[in-house]
C-alpha cells in the first residue's frame, strides 16, 4: 500500500475529487503532499521597459492582481484538503502543502517532484477533455501518467 502520496492538484473540482478519492480510500497512516504548480509571473509583473505596448502596461497591473487572486485561491483550496484530509483520520503532522513556481511545464513539473520526491503514488483529477483535444493536446493528467516512469499514477474521474 502506498505510503507517500502525492496530491497534484490546484482549486478545481477535479482536483477536490482526488482528495476525496484520497481521503476515503488509502491508508490514513500515509504521508500525503498536497501539491500545486502556480504561474511563475513575478518577472511579468515587474517588467518595466519602453518596448511595452501601451496595451500590456494599461493591463499589466490588473493581470498582476489576478494572479495573486490565483494564488490566494489555490492556498485556500490546499488548505482545505488538508483539513479534510485530517478529518479522516490522516494524522496533521503527515499531510503537508507544496506550491512550486513553474519552472519547465505543470506536467514536467510535476513529474519532477515525483521524480525527487521518492512517492510511491501520484493522484490527480481527470479533466473532462473530449478525445480529440487530449489526443491533439494532451492533458496534464496524461502527461504526468506517461512520465512518471518509476510510480504509479491514479486518475480520478
Amino acid at each position: 500500500m502506498a505510503q507517500k502520496i502525492l496530491i497534484a492538484m490546484d482549486e478545481s473540482k477535479n482536483a477536490s475529487r482526488a482528495v476525496d478519492f484520497v481521503a476515503n480510500h488509502l491508508n490514513p497512516d500515509a504521508s500525503v503532499t498536497l501539491f500545486n504548480v502556480l504561474l511563475n509571473t513575478e518577472a511579468m509583473c515587474s517588467l518595466q521597459a519602453p518596448e511595452l505596448t501601451p496595451y500590456f502596461v494599461a493591463q499589466q497591473t490588473s493581470f498582476c492582481t489576478l494572479e495573486a487572486m490565483k494564488k490566494k485561491l489555490v492556498s485556500e483550496a490546499l488548505d482545505k484538503a488538508k483539513e479534510d484530509l485530517v478529518q479522516k483520520g490522516f494524522a496533521k503532522s503527515r499531510v503537508k502543502t507544496k506550491i512550486v513556481k513553474r519552472k519547465k511545464g505543470i506536467a514536467r513539473d510535476i513529474i519532477a517532484e515525483v521524480n525527487t520526491g521518492d512517492y510511491d503514488l501520484v493522484v490527480l483529477g481527470k479533466k473532462g477533455l473530449s478525445a480529440v483535444r487530449e489526443f491533439l493536446m494532451g492533458s496534464t493528467a496524461q502527461k504526468v501518467m506517461n512520465g512518471a516512469k518509476k510510480t504509479s499514477v491514479l486518475l480520478v474521474d
